[in-house]
């Protein structure tokens, strides 16, 4: 069995064991470093990676192969990936980039398929000069986002 296929297995038993914490990207460099960026619906504690790092750690044989182990909660930066990332952050605002374009919006709802944003715009107004604040709505599939990130407001 391949170092690859040893550690996904192992991966696979520590998540079963937390069922509130799912795998987000997982990758062997050619050096054996192996990196695991964990997310949770409720978040991540240090304690969830150390859990999760020592599950695989302690099952693989330093002697058969060197290997470093890397396991790391998901960043504001990384940006969103899994529905289960978009599911624990409605209520909050996030920028969106799709092919056509971006929108910064809060985050309502989200569905099997697609999430739905709420902003709120400035445009022209029917009749007359100036500018009216109007509330806009969007559903966009996942399958149409190329970027999506939560916007951290201070």
């Amino acid at each position: 069995m391949s170092l690859k296929d040893k550690v996904q297995n192992l991966l696979e038993e520590a998540l079963k064991e937390n069922t509130s914490l799912f795998l987000i990207d997982f990758k062997i460099h050619p050096d054996n470093s192996i990196e695991i960026i964990i997310d949770g619906d409720d978040g991540v504690k240090v304690e969830d990676c150390i859990a999760v790092s020592r599950a695989i750690e302690h099952n693989l044989d330093r002697e058969e192969e060197d290997f470093s182990l890397q396991v790391m909660s998901s960043g504001v930066s990384e940006g969103l990936k899994h529905i289960r990332q978009y599911k624990k952050n409605i209520g909050r605002k996030l920028k969106i980039k799709t092919q056509d374009q971006t929108i910064e919006g809060e985050l309502i709802s989200v569905t099997e398929e697609a999430i739905s944003l709420t902003w709120k715009a400035r445009e022209p107004k029917p009749v007359g000069k100036g500018k009216v604040t109007v509330t806009k709505e969007a559903d966009v599939a996942y399958k149409n986002i190329v970027e999506a990130k939560v916007m951290i407001t201070f």
